[in-house]
C-alpha cells in the first residue's frame, strides 16, 4: 500500500483538499497518471493510494489485496477526518470495485465517492445499494488510456476535481426526521411531512424498495437523524418471501440501537414485490397477484405470512433502547387495501397484529387506530407522538 508520496512531490496547494485516487496501481497506474494530471490541471491536489499487490512473492495475493485494501481505508478515513481530503476516486474493474467499496464505505453521506469502473452492471447496483457512490461505468476495459477511456477518465477526473467535502459546523440548525414511503403510503407520507415543516423540522423520505431501507438504516446508524416515522416496513414481506425490495435483516434495526423515537406502522406489508409478472415465482402463480406496472408485480400477502411479517417486525423492535411506540391502522394498509381496493382484506392484515403482540414486550406500546393509513388522523398521531419525544429530549 502507498498513501500520498506522489502528492507531496507534485506540491500543489488549494483550499478544498486533496482528491484521493484509489487504484491497483500495478495495473492501472497510467490510468491513475492520467486523471491526476487533469485533476490537478483544475487546481486540486492528490494523494495516490494504492491497493495493488506488486511485488508479493511469499504472501498470498488475495491476503495482500485484503490488507492492502484495509491500510488504503485507515489512510482515507484519517485524511477525511482530518479535512486533507475531500473526495475520492476510484479505477476499478470487478475486484477493484469492491475495494473501492470498502475503502469508502464508513465516509460521510455526501463526501464525494466517484468510481469509474469496467465492472459487470449486476455489481453496481450491489454497491448502488450500500453507498451514495457516484457510479461511472466505463463499458470497455481498461488497458491503458486510449480514445474511449480517455473519455471517460476525462470526464471523471474533471468532474470529481469540482467535488469537495465540507462537514457540518457546529451541528444541525434543525431536527431531521426520517420516513418511510411507498406509493401506496404516499398521502400519509405527504400530510407527515407537511406537519413537520410547520414545527421547523426537516424530513428525508426513504423510498421502502430494499434499497431505501439499507441506506436509512445506515445513515440512522450514522447518527443523521433525531427520529423515524417508520409508515411503510413493507420490505419485511420482501424479506420473508423473496420479493425484490427486501432490505435485509438490519431493517427495523438501528434507531433501536442508537436510541432514537421511532413511530412504527405497517404500511404496505399487503404486498411483496416482483419484477414484471413473468418473474412471479412458480409456486406464486394462483395467489393474487396485481400488475402495479408492466414491470412490478405485486403479491397479496396472507394472514399467516403476515403474522410472520408481524412477529419479525415485534423481534426486532423489542430490544430498542429508546422511545418505540407501533400503530396499527384498523382500516388498512395501504391504498390498495381500503374497501373496494385490489388487496383488501382485514382478517390478512390482522395476522400483523396478532405476529407483534405474540413477541413484543409489553414496555413497547402498541395503539390501534380506526383509520386508514393514508387518513390524515393517522399521520397526525405519528407526528404528535415524535414531537412529543424531541420535546422531552430537549428538557432533559
Amino acid at each position: 500500500m502507498r498513501c500520498d508520496e506522489k502528492a507531496a512531490a507534485m506540491g500543489l496547494i488549494d483550499n478544498q483538499g486533496a482528491v484521493g485516487i484509489v487504484a491497483t496501481m500495478d495495473t492501472k497506474s497510467a490510468e491513475a497518471d492520467f486523471v491526476a494530471e487533469i485533476i490537478m490541471d483544475c487546481g486540486r491536489r492528490v494523494v495516490f493510494l494504492d491497493t495493488g499487490t506488486s511485488g508479493a512473492r511469499e504472501q498470498n495475493p488475495a491476503e495482500l489485496l485484503e490488507s492492502n485494501a484495509a491500510a488504503v481505508k485507515k489512510c482515507v478515513d484519517e485524511q477525511a477526518a482530518s479535512g486533507e481530503i475531500t473526495a475520492v476516486l476510484g479505477i476499478a474493474g470487478g475486484k477493484g470495485s469492491g475495494v473501492f467499496a470498502h475503502v469508502a464505505s464508513d465516509l460521510p453521506y455526501g463526501f464525494p465517492k466517484l468510481l469509474v469502473s469496467s465492472a459487470r452492471p449486476a455489481l453496481l447496483g450491489e454497491l448502488a445499494a450500500k453507498s451514495d457512490i457516484i457510479l461511472y461505468p466505463t463499458i470497455v476495459d481498461f488497458f491503458g488510456i486510449n480514445s474511449f477511456t480517455s473519455r471517460v477518465l476525462g470526464n471523471a477526473a474533471r468532474a470529481i476535481a469540482n467535488l469537495h467535502y465540507e462537514p457540518t459546523q457546529g451541528g444541525r440548525e434543525r431536527k431531521i426526521v426520517a420516513i418511510t414511503a411507498f406509493g401506496v403510503t404516499t398521502p400519509a407520507v405527504n400530510r407527515c411531512v407537511e406537519l413537520l415543516k410547520q414545527s421547523d423540522i426537516d424530513s428525508i423520505v426513504f423510498p421502502a424498495n430494499g434499497t431505501g431501507g439499507k441506506k436509512m438504516e445506515a445513515l440512522i446508524q450514522a447518527g443523521e437523524f433525531d427520529g423515524v416515522i417508520d409508515l411503510t416496513t413493507t420490505e419485511l414481506a420482501d424479506e420473508l418471501l423473496g420479493g425484490t425490495a427486501s432490505a435485509g435483516p438490519g431493517r427495523l434495526t438501528s434507531a433501536g440501537r442508537k436510541g432514537i423515537p421511532q413511530f412504527i406502522a405497517p404500511g404496505a406489508v399487503d404486498m411483496v414485490n416482483f419484477g414484471a409478472r413473468q418473474t412471479v415465482p412458480k409456486s406464486f402463480e394462483h395467489r393474487n397477484l396485481y400488475s402495479h406496472t408492466p414491470y412490478t408485480t405485486l403479491m397479496r400477502t396472507t394472514r399467516e405470512e403476515n403474522e410472520q411479517i408481524g412477529r419479525l417486525a415485534g423481534e426486532r423492535l423489542a430490544s430498542a433502547s429508546g422511545p418505540t411506540i407501533v400503530a396499527w391502522p384498523a382500516r388498512g394498509v395501504s391504498d390498495y387495501d381500503r374497501d373496494g381496493g385490489v388487496f383488501f382484506d382485514t382478517n390478512a392484515d390482522e395476522g400483523w397484529l396478532k405476529g407483534l403482540r405474540d413477541v413484543l414486550p409489553e414496555t413497547v406500546p402498541i395503539i390501534e387506530l380506526d383509520a386508514h393509513i393514508n387518513d390524515p388522523d393517522f399521520s397526525e398521531t405519528a407526528v404528535n407522538w415524535l414531537l412529543q419525544q424531541l420535546r422531552e429530549e430537549k428538557h432533559q
